[in-house]
């Protein structure tokens, strides 16, 4: 059977056009919910950026494990558990109207229906969820009653596990319970199930409103999951411990951001000020106008603290290499002093709680010297950014200053006075060199190249860097979901804890750096 459909021009305009990646993202996913099933999509259009601008563009998906490849394809973060995969099935009765024969009117009929369950899920070192629903393979974005059943079974284990473990996690009673959001930190899910007749609430079918089906899935995660996870098996015993530990790990983390976020308030004349004595604060309270220098070094600091405008920006000083979030656990992230500050500074909490209308404020800017050893200091302060407090990245609150790399002196020349020239990189510099070869115009040599912002005095570092008249700001943000999926595969290559993927990199990108360009 083939069936063919053109756009209604008396609906659609004439510019309207299918979008193929919308269309790649429907077909992957109908191919992951049906094992086995093969689709082809070919693009033969030729439009201008698509992948057919040059020609017929195929792609074939087929994927056997189901649900399981799913969860796989979905997950972001390495794996704290291997992908489980739950299934079983319930039944429930049901009033239904229907048609009479006899009397030829209708009539109140009770019928069996059957409900399949097919649900994978995995846990991995991150703390955001991904959770994907779908009845019938039609996806409900806004859940419903499947996907409540399924974290009210999934809540019922966790919490039996964890209180049968508690001495072991050694939880103490004034710690309290865990919380949904502890146990859905880091967890990749698809819940499926399958039943005729579905009842959905509204007219888009974005959420399932059959009320039977939230015990029939409660049931099979309580018992599946239950069985996966007291399995007595070694390597199941293995991740099981730490699964529990990541959980207790995010309960405590969200006990302590919590109290992170009580006591980070901006002072005033009622209230004592518990922020950290480094830190140089500003004083406007207009959120939207006010910015936070993570300023590298003391020395760094002092020059900043004349260069400021202390009506809106705020210096935080840190003492070298920070951690690295991307291989710490929460724990040691909120022992670590520096990192602790800063998320107190910032005053929106972490991870899951971070709150960003809390947020002290309006820019956070990172400066930090220009060598290599402030590349790395900025590189720690953009993966703290990115796994705490992402809502400030993907907001567009985050940036890195630009402080310039070299300074020419120029002498005067008849009425023409001595100034300096900034330059920013090494091919501008030959640029403005040239120009003023060109003009006649004599330069002081050695030309100063800065290898640190405590270089500059005050003025040289407000006029280049710090003024916002003047200065140049590179701001870090994500556009879109693939940007963010990048993203986290560059932190986890880059950060991480695999060795051997981040040396296959440096080797294969070693050919392409100029040795000149590295300041050794």
């Amino acid at each position: 059977t083939r069936v063919r459909y053109w756009a209604d021009p008396e609906i659609f305009p004439a510019t309207a056009q299918f979008s193929y990646d919308e269309l790649v993202h429907r077909v992957r996913q109908t191919a992951f919910l049906i094992p086995g099933l093969n689709i082809t999509i070919c693009d033969e259009r030729g439009l201008p950026d698509t992948p057919g601008a040059d020609g017929p563009h195929e792609e074939s998906f087929c994927f056997e494990g189901g649900t399981v490849d799913f969860v796989d394809h979905l997950a972001k973060d390495p794996a704290v558990t291997a992908t489980m995969k739950l299934a079983g099935e319930g039944t429930f009765t049901e009033n239904v109207q229907a048609f009479d024969k006899k009397s030829g009117h209708l009539r109140t009929k009770e019928v069996e229906r059957t409900c399949t369950v097919d649900i994978a899920l995995r846990w991995g070192t991150g703390y955001e969820t991904e959770e994907a629903s779908f009845v019938n393979i039609i996806s409900t974005p806004g859940g419903g009653s499947h996907l409540s059943g399924f974290e009210l079974g999934l809540m019922k284990v966790m919490r039996s596990l964890v209180e049968s473990n508690a001495r072991r996690l050694k939880l103490t009673a004034k710690e309290g319970k865990i919380e949904k959001d502890d146990v859905l930190a880091g967890l990749t899910a698809v819940v499926t199930v399958r039943l005729p007749e579905p009842q959905f609430e509204g007219q888009t079918k974005e959420i399932l409103g059959t009320a039977p089906v939230r015990g029939i899935v409660a049931q099979v995660v309580e018992r599946e999951l239950t069985n996966v996870l007291t399995s007595t098996k070694r390597d199941q015993k293995t991740e099981t411990q730490r699964l529990l530990e990541k959980v207790i790990a995010e309960m405590r983390a969200r006990i302590s951001a919590r109290m992170h976020k009580e006591i980070s308030r901006r002072k005033n004349a009622l209230e004592s000020s518990s922020f950290p004595a480094k830190l140089a604060d500003c004083r406007s309270e207009e959120v939207a106008k006010t910015e936070l220098f993570i300023v590298e070094g003391d020395s760094a600091l002092g020059t900043a603290r004349l260069a400021r405008n202390s009506e809106f920006q705020a210096l935080l000083p840190i003492r070298g290499k920070v951690l690295n979030v991307q291989k710490a656990s929460p724990t040691e992230i909120l022992k670590n002093a520096e990192v602790a500050s800063m998320i107190q500074v910032v005053g929106a909490g972490s991870g899951r709680t971070f709150d960003i209308n809390a947020a002290r404020y309006g820019k956070i800017i990172m400066m930090t010297d220009a060598d290599v050893d402030g590349a790395h200091i900025r590189t720690l302060l953009l993966t703290l950014f990115f796994r705490y407090m992402r809502p400030m990245v993907a907001a567009g609150r985050v940036y890195a200053a630009v402080p310039p790399l070299h300074r020419i002196e120029v002498a005067g020349v008849g009425r023409r006075k001595a100034h300096y020239i900034y330059t920013y990189s090494e091919n501008q510099l030959q640029q403005e060199v040239a120009k003023l070869e060109r003009s006649g115009r004599h330069y002081k040599e050695p030309i100063q190249r800065y290898k640190g912002l405590g270089e500059m005095d005050a003025d040289q570092l407000a006029e280049t860097t710090m003024d916002p008249k003047h200065r140049t700001l590179r701001r870090i943000r994500m556009e879109d979901e693939a940007e963010l999926r990048s993203a986290e595969n560059v932190f986890e290559l880059l950060m991480g804890n695999e060795v051997a993927p981040r040396r296959e990199f440096i080797v294969e990108g070693a050919a392409h750096i100029d040795a000149q360009m590295i300041d050794a």
